[in-house]
């Protein structure tokens, strides 16, 4: 039996919501109504040095003012760490403790992952070296030949990886004290029972390692789905870090306006095209999910036969 949908969106409260953050969640929220889903807001504090103080309620705010009206209560990873550490505490025999330092892991490293970060080169598998001391928590990853994860995108289609050469041991606990990204995404979702993940393609790489940690933990794995992401003029994804402009929501006609670019740069095309009201927007933009989701699958078909 096919499990009731449950989507979430998951912002980091490190800034305001901006035009890339924005297409994320709209394609989430577009994507859990067009399923007759559950819609949760996560608020991923989980880094709490990068968190900047009211950015997550001003987020918060923003999405009501644009009509993403949220189902359930409001998760912060922050609350959390029970959790995580429970987690890994189930998973004990797959890690271990990892005394290297940043310089160290650059110096010595096999590789860069897809995302940018360097491949562990496994000095610590076996155990600390004399004199070191434990400063992270990594993760055991298989052995080549046992290591693939192949998993489909909705969007992006077959997508493999090879755990060994392209992820490395990752970490699971940082240097700093706090729980990795990876592994509280991983615990959140399952916690939560999400079902589907829609999400930016920037984190498309990151998907992998998170369906091995939910295999490690006997989670099933949801349905994915990375939008493509927005780009500034340098080709550089939009982000606080590359001077992305916040999204503010003002009279209706402007709120109206924000959320048809969004809707225009996703791609889709909605009935009536003007909408003049932000309900009117969401009444259009719904179906308009489910036509561009219907044009995907067909084109996915269509490649798959020439493969």
């Amino acid at each position: 039996m096919t499990r009731p949908y449950i989507g979430r969106f998951a912002p980091s409260p490190s800034g305001p919501l901006h035009a890339g953050s924005l297409v994320a969640a709209m394609a989430s929220y577009l994507d859990a109504r067009w399923h007759d889903g559950t819609w949760l807001i996560r608020i991923e504090d989980i880094d709490e040095g990068r968190a900047v103080d009211g950015a997550a309620e001003g987020i918060l705010h923003l999405l009501a003012a644009l009509g993403m009206r949220h189902d359930g209560e409001i998760v912060w990873q922050s609350r959390r760490k029970h959790l995580y550490e429970a987690a890994a505490a189930r998973i004990a025999r797959a890690t271990y403790p990892c005394g290297c330092n940043r310089r160290e892991i650059a110096d010595s490293r096999i590789g860069v992952a897809p995302d940018g970060s360097a491949i562990y080169p496994g000095t610590c598998r076996h155990g600390l070296g004399p004199g070191r001391t434990m400063r992270s928590l990594r993760v055991r990853v298989p052995e080549a030949g046992q290591d693939e994860i192949t998993f489909i995108d909705r969007f992006a289609g077959p997508v493999t990886q090879h755990l060994t050469v392209d992820a490395g041991d990752f970490v699971l606990k940082r240097a700093d004290g706090f729980w990795a990204y990876q592994l509280a995404v991983v615990v959140d979702d399952i916690e939560q029972g999400v079902t589907d993940i829609v999400r930016g393609a920037d984190l498309l790489d990151s998907t992998p390692r998170q369906i091995y940690l939910q295999r490690l933990l006997g989670a099933p794995t949801p349905r994915y789905l990375h939008v493509p992401v927005v780009r500034n003029s340098n080709g550089e994804k939009l982000s606080k870090q590359t001077g992305a402009l916040a999204v503010t929501a003002g009279d209706e006609p402007a709120t109206v306006k924000a959320l048809l670019e969004t809707a225009g740069f996703l791609g889709l095309a909605l009935d009536p095209p003007q909408p003049e009201s932000i309900d009117d927007f969401w009444r259009a933009a719904v179906p308009a999910w489910g036509r561009l989701l219907a044009q995907r699958d067909a084109a996915n078909e269509f490649t798959a036969g020439f493969a």
